[in-house]
């Protein structure tokens, strides 16, 4: 028979609860800013998809992300904040450099629409790690709606992610 395992914690600082609120707060500006951006150039990028199937998953992302970005407000208004646009130029030059390079494959279809299945699959990748810290976080925070309102948002975008993956594998296959 094993032992039980005894897990410590590796470290013993905790954040006060003013520190907890920066972080969140810092961290789901930064979300806003990254789904704001999204949010106006990706019906651009569903005229440049080439498959239908593409076309629909990414105007269908669109309306999720415009859902998103309202539960984010509310939740900003739940906290009784403001989202900030500061210091989230690293985040829209990730985006823009995403955008240029399904550009770059713009003579060729199918590689522009694999390119723009990457992308936005890397996306969702980020927005979901970033959606799940958040949640973890938001167990501390006193008004309890955060929580679901962030799991709504995890919720959507893990779905998109894995329609991404689905209409990907119907063009490696």
């Amino acid at each position: 028979m094993s032992e039980p395992v005894n897990i410590e914690k590796t470290s013993g600082y905790v954040l006060k609860p003013d520190q907890l609120r920066i972080f969140f707060t810092d961290h789901l500006s930064r979300i806003f800013c990254a789904k704001s951006h999204l949010f106006e150039r990706l019906p651009e990028l569903a005229d440049e998809a080439h498959f239908k199937d593409l076309k629909q998953a990414v105007l269908e992302t669109w309306e999720d992300i415009g859902k998103q970005i309202a539960r984010i407000e509310e939740i900003f208004t739940l906290l009784d904040e403001a989202p900030s646009l500061r210091n989230c130029e690293e985040l829209i030059v990730f985006i823009e450099s995403g955008f240029s390079g399904i550009y770059h494959k713009k003579e060729n279809l199918e590689l522009r629409d694999l390119s723009i299945l990457f992308y936005l699959s890397v996306i969702e990748s980020v927005e979901l790690s970033s959606f799940k810290l958040l949640q973890m976080a938001a167990v501390k925070l006193p008004d309890k709606r955060i929580q679901q309102l962030l799991k709504e948002n995890f919720d959507e975008s893990k779905a998109d992610r894995s329609l991404f993956v689905l209409i990907a594998a119907r063009y490696v296959n």
